[in-house]
């Protein structure tokens, strides 16, 4: 119950403080703009569940830098057993050299304790190229080397016998976007960390307009481990239908 009110009351702080910033931030040749994102499902009686989704993604240019904040948080109860949770922290800054070419560096934080590891850190520079740059449609790849910690929890460590793994990473991403009409919009994004095994994530969605700022977002997420931990699987999938709000 802790933790559902913590994500409650995180998004729900965040969402007007995000708004403001951006008003603070439109001077000149600055920029700031953001989406929140929200889902829950309730349900009491015969049975009793209980699911959240919440993600807020921030953009700031200024100049020849456009920088990317990202928090997500996702929790899954049923009949008072979680059976999903996991909080993602990201930053990426990019400096732009053109309207097609920049240098990136990114640092991100992620903790779910059905993979077996208490968290994982993982940081990466690198260069990227947008192929497309249209009003209706982007095409843009990243690649660079990056490193990845990975903290086991208490079971697995003592299962193994040692506490932490790190690696050094092959960072790539792929991320697609096209508007469908001029109410809808499709994405395709694909995140992948190869060093002693291939972590990648993958997330399709579908946006449509409901009116004005306000948006249904439907998702499907998949995050695959080419060498999960034992008694894990190594591929996971999350379908989401979520409110959408663009400031």
């Amino acid at each position: 119950m802790m933790n559902k009110l913590l994500i409650a009351a995180a998004l729900t702080a965040a969402t007007p403080f995000a708004a403001m910033a951006g008003a603070d931030f439109v001077e000149g040749d600055k920029t700031f703009a953001g989406e929140a994102e929200l889902g829950a499902t309730l349900t009491t009686g015969n049975t009793d569940t209980t699911s959240l989704k919440g993600r807020l993604g921030l953009k700031h240019e200024l100049g020849n830098w456009e920088n990317e904040y990202t928090l997500e948080a996702l929790y899954k109860e049923d009949t008072d057993e979680v059976t999903a949770e996991r909080y993602f922290a990201g930053a990426q800054g990019n400096y732009k050299f053109d309207d097609n070419n920049y240098l990136f560096a990114n640092a991100n934080y992620e903790q779910d304790p059905f993979t077996g590891y208490d968290y994982k850190l993982t940081g990466a520079v690198g260069y990227g190229h947008r192929f497309i740059d249209t009003e209706s449609t982007t095409l843009a790849m990243e690649v660079g080397p990056g490193y990845q910690y990975r903290r086991l929890d208490d079971e697995q460590s003592a299962l193994l016998g040692y506490s932490s793994e790190d690696s050094v990473v092959a960072h790539g991403v792929l991320n697609f976007e096209t508007k469908i009409s001029d109410s809808s919009k499709f994405k395709q994004l694909i995140v992948a960390d190869y060093g002693d095994q291939l972590e990648a994530r993958s997330e399709t969605s579908l946006t449509a307009n409901i009116v004005g700022a306000l948006a249904m977002k439907f998702a499907v997420i998949v995050r695959y481990n080419s060498e999960p931990l034992d008694g894990k699987k190594s591929t996971d999938t999350e379908t989401n239908m979520t409110l959408l709000y663009s400031f």
